[in-house]
């Protein structure tokens, strides 16, 4: 059996994953979407197949969402995007984005690396009327 060998693409910074709005689903419970984007380089991983996931502490403990899998290009590039759904039960915390792949990724070059909430909490402001 081969073992994954995960590689930091970047953080999210709270700022992002503060403004996400929580939905309630039937299945999941309380959740949060994220677009996700990354365009990267890998020397020497072409043709071979990597996924690019989220992980984040939420209640203490350490989780991960699957968010694109795909195969590198024959030039080392690849573009992996998604919608990650979070599944939260209490906050986000120390959300990071990462690259999985069964060979170790030796050189990784970010091109570009892009995260939003798909809905952003709306903060209620109440004005008083005079």
């Amino acid at each position: 059996m081969s073992q994954a060998h995960d590689k930091l693409i970047g953080p999210v910074p709270s700022r992002i994953t503060d403004t996400a709005r929580l939905a309630v689903t039937e299945y999941d419970g309380r959740v949060a979407d994220f677009n996700v984007a990354a365009w990267l380089q890998l020397p020497g991983l072409a043709n071979l197949p990597v996924s690019l996931l989220i992980t984040y502490r939420d209640a203490g403990a350490r989780r991960e969402v699957l968010v694109d899998h795909g195969k590198v290009n024959g030039q080392g590039k690849i573009l992996l995007s998604g919608i990650g759904r979070l599944p939260v039960k209490q906050k986000i915390e120390d959300m990071q984005v990462c690259l999985r792949s069964a060979v170790p990724a030796t050189s990784l070059v970010v091109e570009e690396l892009f995260v939003q909430a798909v809905e952003v909490a709306v903060a209620q402001s109440r004005t008083a009327l005079a």
